[in-house]
């Protein structure tokens, strides 16, 4: 008898790859088991290409259902899912569509920025730090925080918020021309509710090194490596107001 593990990767490899070879002598009971193992197979792909659709309809938007069914069917084939949760499936196929679409370099960031915003909208908003906090703090420079479960932080060399924009609006431009350039976008959600807002380079870099997990010394070191007029305090102290720290703890002496 053949073992157990076996008879699952060759299922594995059936529903996921189309492969049966390694499985068609297991497939038993009927006149013809094999149709069987077809619902599985249809099921698994309509299932997860649905679970991407869902979770990007705007790169559906900008890209035509077509075009991203066939992405999907693709991804789903190259990469299936490696974690149980369906909620998390999905984070490398803004990559691959960037892949998919040479001729549009800006799809790669609007689809991440797409990715970002569903997450950051199931997002829970945790009770915000007021000034209090950083009353009990010795070392401030060495303390690390923490940041909002629903923050994400993007990168992008086009201004695909404006595009976002635009498919979120009722009032569409009869034309829009998207031209190069740098953008600090700061992604932020909870409960069904998202913000998408423009950072300077500077604040992004310190956010997003705080949300990385490093110390608030080291953060602002990043930060003045390349323009030495940044004010770490000034910079804290918005991070505070906009309520996105959570918690603070001394990180002095380890390691």
């Amino acid at each position: 008898m053949q073992p157990l593990h076996e008879i699952q990767t060759g299922f594995r490899a059936a529903v996921v790859h189309g492969d049966s070879n390694g499985i068609s002598h297991a497939l038993i009971g009927g006149r013809h088991p094999e149709k069987r193992l077809l619902i599985h197979q249809r099921n698994y792909h309509a299932s997860l290409t649905d679970a991407l659709l869902t979770k990007f309809p705007a790169a559906q938007w900008l890209l035509g259902t077509r075009f991203l069914t066939e992405a999907a069917g693709r991804f789903i084939r190259e990469r299936p899912p490696c974690m149980p949760c369906i909620a998390e499936y999905g984070g490398e196929f803004p990559d691959f569509l960037g892949q998919r679409a040479p001729h549009l370099p800006y799809v790669r960031d609007f689809a991440t920025l797409e990715w970002f915003v569903g997450k950051a909208s199931i997002a829970v908003d945790q009770v915000s730090l007021d000034g209090d906090a950083f009353s009990d703090i010795d070392w401030l420079p060495d303390s690390v925080v923490t940041l909002q479960t629903g923050v994400h932080y993007l990168h992008a060399g086009w201004p695909v918020d404006e595009l976002m924009t635009i498919y979120l609006s009722d009032n569409a431009p009869v034309r829009f021309e998207l031209m190069p350039k740098t953008v600090w976008i700061e992604i932020r959600g909870a409960r069904g509710t998202f913000q998408v807002n423009r950072l300077t380079e500077d604040d992004f870099m310190f956010r997003q090194a705080l949300l990385q997990g490093v110390s608030i010394g080291e953060a602002a070191g990043r930060v003045l490596d390349i323009n030495a007029g940044f004010d770490p305090c000034c910079a804290l102290a918005s991070v505070l107001t906009a309520g996105l720290l959570t918690g603070i703890r001394e990180n002095r002496g380890e390691g």
